[in-house]
């Protein structure tokens, strides 16, 4: 939708509310996730399995769950699998937007760990780039490439695989309050921060040429991080501020300012966080073009943005083919180098779920030969002689317990025939 821009109009739609399910205060019993042994700091649901969710602990640990097709009904307390590797509070969880079982943690030990979640494993480990906390990270989209915003003032873009900085700005807003950086469909960043007068700003840079940002507004002063929301899409940024009553929507174009300001929804109460509905959720027969769901001090309300149109057929310039559930790529082909743009899907009938399967994990046994590109180092060569003795041992274990399988069978043979005779014996008596 570059260069057009869309006034979206706000509106709550309380057939939204559950849906086809009642709404109002929930039983005090209603069933929960419950596994960390400290407060969850971040979830995020997998993009290619609406069933899975990962969560992040002040407990230091990743745990993944998988929720039950048609909702919980008991508490769920075992997860499918924890992923330990920070040594300090994790505050950040993010899916890979196109590979398969690819989950990122970043924690407040100033590291990002990249997990194979199917195998258990953390295959690549970034605790050398960042010097202070790390605030969020953001994918682009083909998943090559990182973003980040820490506390030192400065927006790095990363190959993680490479484990190399492609780009960095230092100060790229002068606040000292948190900022946030997220990865553009067009390969551009835009962040949210403070200037050093306190006032709140949004920023476009090029990752090319970081040195000038593309375009800068600067918003008002109050102290609520602004937190990005991005529509690919439609090319449209949400600001929700913590502690706001108000959310602002921009265009993103490539055409000067670069920025534009759309309108701004506002309500009386303020936001404590707020949750972001995939876009294939989203009813596209109301011209829905996006739904939020804000989270009160009791309470969880969803809050629907539509464009309005005449006409009751399928709006194609708002619904242009969108990601889809399947992934693009497997977890280890990812980690071997390549890549993939999402799988899109037309929007045109609705979205119809298919079955989900089910998150499996399949550790790797500890003797495994294989390496993990855990950092950036040499490979250490084992001595010949050393390697040699391991050899004979090996050896020697391998013929043991092809030993032990033929007696095994051997038993098995004797233990078939001894039966085979007992019961041509009881056959005779029978008669």
């Amino acid at each position: 939708m570059q260069g057009t821009r869309v006034r979206a109009l706000v509106r709550e739609d309380p057939t939204c509310r559950g849906a086809t399910k009642p709404t109002g205060r929930i039983d005090k019993s209603y069933p929960t996730v419950c596994g960390h042994t400290g407060p969850v700091l971040d979830i995020d649901w997998c993009p290619h399995n609406d069933q899975v969710i990962a969560s992040g602990s002040e407990d230091c640990t990743v745990m993944v769950w998988q929720i039950p097709e048609n909702g919980l009904t008991l508490s769920l307390t075992e997860p499918v699998v924890i992923l330990e590797g920070h040594s300090k509070r994790v505050g950040i969880v993010a899916w890979h937007p196109t590979a398969r079982n690819v989950l990122l943690s970043a924690g407040c030990d100033n590291t990002i760990i990249i997990w194979n979640v199917g195998t258990g494993e953390a295959l690549l480990n970034l605790d050398d780039i960042h010097s202070d906390m790390i605030y969020n990270v953001s994918w682009n989209r083909n998943g090559s490439l990182i973003c980040t915003a820490s506390k030192d003032k400065k927006v790095r873009v990363i190959d993680p695989r490479k484990q190399e900085i492609v780009a960095e700005k230092e100060k790229a807003h002068e606040g000292a309050r948190p900022m946030r950086a997220i990865f553009l469909a067009d390969g551009n960043v835009f962040t949210t921060g403070f200037s050093r007068m306190s006032e709140r700003q949004l920023a476009l840079w090029n990752p090319k040429n970081m040195e000038e940002p593309v375009a800068l507004h600067e918003m008002d002063t109050s102290n609520g991080v602004l937190l990005p929301f991005y529509d690919p899409d439609t090319s449209i940024i949400y600001l929700c501020g913590k502690g706001d009553s108000s959310i602002r929507y921009f265009e993103i174009t490539d055409e000067s300012p670069y920025v534009h300001y759309l309108n701004t929804f506002s309500s009386k109460e303020p936001q404590r966080g707020m949750g972001y509905m995939p876009k294939r959720g989203l009813d596209v027969n109301k011209c829905e073009i996006a739904r939020f769901f804000k989270l009160h001090e009791r309470k969880c309300e969803p809050i629907i943005m539509t464009v309005p149109r005449k006409s009751d057929l399928f709006q194609d310039d708002l619904y242009p083919d969108t990601a889809g559930p399947e992934a693009a790529l497997e977890a280890e082909e990812w980690f071997e180098g390549r890549n993939a743009d999402p799988l899109l899907i037309s929007l045109k009938h609705g979205y119809i779920p298919g079955k989900n399967r089910d998150l499996k994990v399949v550790k790797k046994n500890i003797l495994d030969s294989k390496p993990t590109a855990n950092k950036k180092c040499d490979l250490i060569s084992v001595p010949k002689k050393n390697a040699d003795a391991a050899g004979v041992q090996n050896e020697a274990k391998l013929d043991e317990i092809l030993k032990e399988i033929k007696s095994i069978k051997d038993t098995i043979c004797n233990q078939d025939e001894r039966i085979s005779k007992l019961e041509q014996q009881m056959a005779k008596i029978a008669a």
